[in-house]
C-alpha cells in the first residue's frame, strides 16, 4: 500500500492494483496480466473520513422496528513508536447487539381457557410448559488500531472477535514521498470502459 501526500493511494494485489484519487472522485483498477486500466466508481463519503477502520455489524431488530447500532467504546492507547514510526493507538469495543427474542411458548391452560375448557370437570390441570432457552450473548469484538501520526496509515492492526484473530503488519513501510508514477496508468495499458 502506497500514500501520497495529497491522498492518492495505491494497493496493490497481486497482479492486480487499485489506485484511488478521493480528491477526483475517481478510481482505476489496473490488471497487470491483461495490461488493462479500468475506471471504478468512487462514491463520495457522507461522513469525515476516518484513519481508523470501520466495522459493520449485523443489525438484529424486530419487524418495522429501527436497529439499533451496536455499541461501540474507544479508548485512546497514547504514542508509542513501532520500527521507528511514531504512533498512535486506539481499542474499539463493538458490543454485538442482543440476539432476538423468542416468543413465549402457549402454555395449555391458557389454549384450554380460550376453548372454554379450563373449567370442565374431568379436565386435568396441566403443568406449565417451561421456557425456551435464550441464545447466549455474543462476545465483543476488539480491534486495536495503531496509526502512524506521519503517514496516516494502520501500522498495526489486531482484531479478535468469535471468530477468531487477525493481525495486519505494516513492515518496512517508507516514511518518504512515493514516486509519482505509482499512481498513474503504467505505458502500455489500454483504458477498458466502464
Amino acid at each position: 500500500m502506497f500514500r501520497a501526500g495529497d491522498g492518492k493511494t495505491r494497493i496493490d494485489y497481486g497482479n492486480i492494483s487499485v489506485i484511488a484519487n478521493p480528491a477526483a472522485q475517481h478510481a482505476i483498477l489496473l490488471d497487470h496480466v491483461k495490461q488493462e486500466a479500468r475506471p471504478i466508481p468512487m462514491p463520495q463519503p457522507a461522513l469525515p473520513q476516518m484513519a481508523a477502520p470501520q466495522f459493520a455489524m449485523p443489525q438484529f431488530a424486530p419487524p418495522g422496528a429501527a436497529p439499533q447500532p451496536p455499541a461501540v467504546t474507544v479508548q485512546d492507547l497514547g504514542k508509542s513508536f513501532i520500527d521507528g514510526h511514531e504512533v498512535e493507538g486506539k481499542r474499539y469495543l463493538i458490543q454485538p447487539p442482543a440476539p432476538p427474542q423468542a416468543p413465549p411458548l402457549p402454555q395449555p391452560m391458557a389454549v384450554a381457557q380460550a376453548q372454554g375448557m379450563a373449567h370442565m370437570p374431568g379436565v386435568p390441570k396441566q403443568p406449565a410448559l417451561p421456557q425456551m432457552p435464550q441464545p447466549p450473548q455474543s462476545p465483543p469484538i476488539t480491534a486495536e488500531v495503531w496509526t502512524s501520526t506521519q503517514l496516516k496509515m494502520p501500522v498495526l492492526t489486531k482484531i479478535a472477535g468469535p471468530s477468531g484473530q487477525q493481525s495486519c503488519y505494516c513492515k518496512a513501510a517508507p516514511s518518504a514521498e512515493p514516486h509519482p508514477s505509482l499512481f498513474q496508468i503504467p505505458q502500455g495499458y489500454h483504458a477498458r470502459t466502464p
